[in-house]
């Protein structure tokens, strides 16, 4: 579904990425890893095209969208959370959720704004898709007319992810779904991302500094280190691969990381 293929990305004389290439099976959930300052938020907004690279390119379904700006990877089929939450405040849980479905909506500027019937019946029916399709399946039923900055931080994080959904989108991107949340707050996101993968085969491409998380639902595991892949395999190849374990015991330079691999 995605190919990220040998991305160089540098911010003048610092080199971001170096030949960072990453496959993405239809279908199937492929996880991000590395310590702080590995290079993986720089890989997703290479993805989701906040950043042009140097060199490389990204393929979604096989369509080059190199050259595509994010809001046209957006009708692509690409959808993506943040690491720190974006959500509206002053709008309730499903206005929000209903931002995400811009790319769906026909009415215009004109029909949106003197709320001829189109628009009216597009949003009427918008929100019984929302209804039949996300709330339930990421239980937001009893909050779901409730204003978001009310709202729990793990509850808020389903929000965004509710968005990011309702786009049905070919790809998922999401950046640390549960960073900052408690054990069971975790435990219900990585549930409900098994539930979109299974229940829509969404492919869902994930950065994720939980390892119980990343180990527990992951297909396929990429490494970065300093901004190059050192590892990529099935979660019980990554876990036992000596260089993803010297990097994350601290071993920083290229020279322990070779020395790890050679082992």
């Amino acid at each position: 579904m995605l190919l990220v293929d040998d991305i160089q990305l540098a911010f003048g004389g610092l080199k971001a990425l170096s030949g960072v290439s990453v496959h993405a099976k239809a279908g199937k959930i492929t996880s991000v890893i590395g310590p702080n300052g590995a290079g993986k938020t720089s890989l997703f907004n290479v993805v989701s095209g906040f950043y042009k690279p140097q060199h490389g390119r990204v393929t979604l379904d096989g369509r080059d969208i190199s050259g595509l700006k994010p809001s046209q990877r957006a009708y692509c089929g690409m959808s993506r959370t943040f690491q720190n939450i974006a959500l509206f405040h002053g709008m309730s849980v499903l206005d929000n959720i209903k931002l995400g479905a811009h790319t769906k909506l026909k009415s215009g500027v004109l029909s949106a704004g003197f709320r001829l019937l189109q628009t009216r019946k597009e949003e009427a029916e918008l929100s019984r898709e929302i209804q039949r399709d996300i709330i339930g399946l990421l239980e937001l039923d009893r909050v779901q007319h409730h204003p978001v900055e009310d709202l729990a931080y793990g509850l808020q994080k389903r929000v965004e992810l509710a968005r990011a959904l309702v786009m049905k989108p070919k790809i998922l991107l999401l950046d640390e779904p549960v960073a900052g949340m408690n054990r069971e707050e975790k435990q219900e996101m990585s549930r409900f991302v098994v539930d979109v993968r299974n229940n829509w085969n969404t492919t869902v491409l994930l950065i994720e500094h939980d390892m119980s998380m990343v180990m527990g639902i992951s297909d396929q595991v990429v490494v970065l280190s300093f901004g190059k892949p050192i590892a990529s395999g099935t979660p019980n190849e990554v876990c036992t691969n000596p260089a993803v374990i010297a990097a994350y015991l601290g071993v920083g330079d290229d020279v322990a990381i070779a020395e790890a691999t050679a082992a």
